[in-house]
């Protein structure tokens, strides 16, 4: 049976039609995040049918509605904190929205378990029953697997909150309440403030993603050079703590940022083979294989799972 996964980026929001570990049909529309999430809902629901309609599928044939949210989701399934991402959020949104779209039931679950659980379905770390995410985006996401079970914890936030590790003592204030979070000091939406502050409005302007500050660095620009590797320690810090805490085989790197892992991944690897305490070996570190589709992959595994234990 078909799956309708839904992945809430701060980006993007990507849907998809998931069967059996394969996207069958995905798109993505822009995701608005600072809009509140019911005046995105009706546009979702119509790329849903969009993609339905493609597919010559009807959305009340499908199990249900896998959804992944930036967000701490505890373990009833409840929306415990967004961090300014689509404002105040409940759980009963979701259900309420796809309950009257298409008399389907949702479940949800934070974006970077999902994203996890894909490239442990179908990607970058099938076979291994410990590993870790890192989601390098509009913010940081992370989740970790532990002999072959997800880590969530008594209130849902269990290594979700890779992003909000303390990096620098006293540094930038993050929207948690938190100040120097790996978050707020490298990730997309920081980068702007961070050129400011370096006083190149330029950048900050007319160059906001890490695409082109990487782009910037490569053709000689040196305060563009100076956020680069800013940037590619904070990620390695992240992973090294995730290394120190979890105790994983593997290190998955995705998220929109890694359109540029031709230099990420290996300074990543570099950083933590240089790092971490690891007297046993090496840790893998590898780019997601799914890409965009992680999160929709782990979406159909959210929905197996957890509906089939409730019929």
């Amino acid at each position: 049976m078909t799956v309708i996964a839904c992945d809430f980026g701060g980006t993007r929001i990507k849907v998809g039609l998931v069967r059996s570990g394969y996207v069958l049909r995905q798109l993505a529309i822009d995701a608005r995040s600072s809009r509140p999430l019911v005046e995105r809902l009706a546009e979702v629901a119509a790329a849903v049918q969009q993609l339905c309609e493609s597919a010559a599928i009807r959305p009340r044939d499908c199990n249900g509605v896998g959804i992944s949210f930036p967000s701490i989701i505890d373990p009833d399934g409840r929306v415990l904190g967004e961090f300014g991402k689509y404002g105040p959020v409940a759980a009963e949104d979701f259900t309420r929205w796809t309950e009257s779209s298409w008399s389907l039931p949702a479940v949800i679950e934070n974006d970077a378990r999902l994203a996890l659980i894909g490239e442990k379905v179908a990607g970058a770390a099938t076979g291994h029953d410990n590993a870790v995410m890192i989601t390098l985006g509009t913010g940081i996401g992370t989740a970790a697997l532990v002999q072959g079970e997800l880590l969530v914890g008594i209130h849902g936030q269990a290594a979700i909150l890779g992003g909000h590790q303390t990096v620098v003592v006293g540094g930038r204030q993050c929207v948690c309440g938190n100040r120097g979070c790996a978050e707020t000091e490298a990730s997309s939406s920081a980068l702007p403030r961070i050129l400011a502050a370096m006083g190149r409005s330029d950048l900050s302007t007319l160059a906001p993603q890490y695409e082109d500050v990487f782009k910037a660095a490569a053709s000689g620009d040196e305060c563009a050079a100076a956020v680069v590797a800013r940037s590619l320690a904070v990620w390695g810090t992240v992973a090294v703590n995730l290394v120190h805490a979890y105790d994983p085989s593997i290190v998955v790197l995705g998220g929109g940022v890694m359109r540029s892992r031709d230099i990420i991944l290996p300074a990543i690897a570099e950083y933590v083979t240089k790092h971490a305490h690891t007297p046993w070996g090496n840790v893998t570190v590898v780019a997601s294989q799914l890409g965009d589709a992680a999160a929709l992959v782990g979406a159909e595994w959210l929905v197996d799972q957890r509906l089939s234990l409730k019929a």
